[in-house]
């Protein structure tokens, strides 16, 4: 494993591991690890699709091709709304799984 990928592991279990409910137990907010650990990487996945989601019903419902504009031509202040566009899902799907 490279650094990259052991410095991302320790940030997801070592705080995983200073929330346990009691010693000895590997717990998150009552949840067993592995529970919390599916749940997190289930949580991801649909973060990514319904990002993708959003960002291909935003390029179907306005004029041109979003992805010729920004690869084809360069263009940076489509290349600006389209990151905006996929920001505000992220917050939305974010505001929705911890709500």
């Amino acid at each position: 494993m490279n650094k990259l990928t052991c410095l991302t592991l320790s940030l997801l279990i070592l705080p995983s591991l200073a929330l346990a409910a009691e010693p000895g137990a590997l717990s998150v907010r009552g949840n067993p690890l592995p529970e919390a650990l599916l749940s997190m990487v289930v949580f991801a996945l649909v973060g990514i699709v319904t990002a993708i989601g959003g960002y291909r019903l935003f390029d179907k419902f306005t004029p041109g091709d979003l992805h010729k504009e920004i690869l084809e031509n360069k263009n940076i202040a489509v290349a600006i709304i389209a990151a905006a566009v996929i920001l505000g899902v992220c917050l939305i799907v974010a505001a929705a799984i911890m709500g």
